[in-house]
């Protein structure tokens, strides 16, 4: 879907993006992570031409990114910023609906497709159509400006710390909304974060960037046992690179017959969860439950053992 090849930005002759080159493919979030600094945000806006390159090329879906005006580019990929970046004076239903009327869409449509986003991101249109910006809570102002960027229905979504500005609980509620609505539209999405640990979790694969080089690009668990430089190591963190693993991981990987007491884990959730809840309960095993019916259990016993032995 999006192809970099050898993209570099120069500012007074320094290098912010420095010759990277990578491939996003179609239906796949990369997530690009890296210090203050990096180039990371550079480049994510080279996508959708907000900056200018001073070499190198970018094809979306096989088209040459400049092939287009940029202000017809930007409308057909979604952008998503920290804090939101939602007009004061609209209503929600009016942000959501900026880029479609700008396309011409018709009100019938407009009004269908707003409809659907709110109930998607499970905030009940008649509630929040008419409400303010300043009426929403930082969770639902997020949720909001995501929307707007997927109104037009965009095959791109570009997303600049996103959720830097929430509350850790509600950043990990907001990362599950991210990849269920990935999930259902398949949407080709590059995501910049500072967090490895959001990287991490949302990312098919990761782009690590220091200094506008791109040292390390591959998946969540590559870059977890196999890091390319002492950077990456260092972003990763070393003492927690064995139970960054098992985040990756559901717990039918470990599931086995037998009985266990308690409350149980579902077979979707990581091993990194449940061995969180075996420690923290005091539990030697832990129900597995599928659809709410009881498969099997897991033991606190593989749980350390899988952490002990990252591949």
């Amino acid at each position: 879907m999006i192809e970099i090849n050898g993209i570099t930005k120069a500012y007074d002759g320094i290098r912010a993006v420095d010759d990277v080159s990578l491939t996003v493919e179609s239906g796949e979030i990369v997530t690009v992570v890296g210090t203050s600094g990096s180039g990371k945000t550079t480049l994510l806006r080279m996508i959708n031409r907000l900056v200018e390159p001073t070499a190198g090329a970018i094809l979306i879906d096989g088209r040459d990114n400049r092939d287009l005006p940029g202000h017809e580019l930007r409308r057909a990929i979604g952008y998503a910023i920290q804090g939101y970046g939602l007009f004061p004076h609209r209503t929600v239903a009016e942000n959501i609906a900026t880029v479609p009327k700008l396309l011409g869409w018709d009100r019938r449509r407009i009004d269908t497709r707003v409809d659907e986003l709110l109930s998607l991101f499970r905030l009940e249109p008649a509630q929040f159509r008419a409400r303010m910006p300043h009426e929403l809570s930082g969770g639902q102002q997020q949720r909001i400006g995501v929307a707007r960027a997927l109104a037009a229905e965009p095959a791109v979504l570009l997303m600049d710390e996103p959720f830097g500005a929430l509350d850790p609980i509600i950043r990990g509620k907001a990362q599950d909304d991210l990849i269920e609505i990935q999930r259902q539209f398949s949407t080709t999405i590059v995501l910049v974060t500072h967090g490895m640990e959001e990287a991490i979790r949302l990312g098919d694969r990761i782009a690590v960037m220091d200094k506008g080089r791109l040292l390390q690009f591959t998946t969540p668990a590559e870059i977890i046992a196999h890091p390319a430089s002492d950077f990456v190591a260092d972003l990763v963190g070393s003492a927690d690179r064995a139970f960054r693993l098992l985040s990756l991981s559901p717990v039918d990987d470990l599931a086995e017959p037998g009985d266990a007491q308690g409350e149980p884990i579902d077979a979707s959730a990581s091993l990194k969860d449940a061995l969180s809840e075996a420690l923290w309960s005091g539990r030697a095993a832990l129900p597995v439950a599928r659809h709410g019916a009881i498969v099997g259990r897991v033991t606190r016993e593989s749980l350390i053992a899988k952490a002990g032995r990252p591949q």
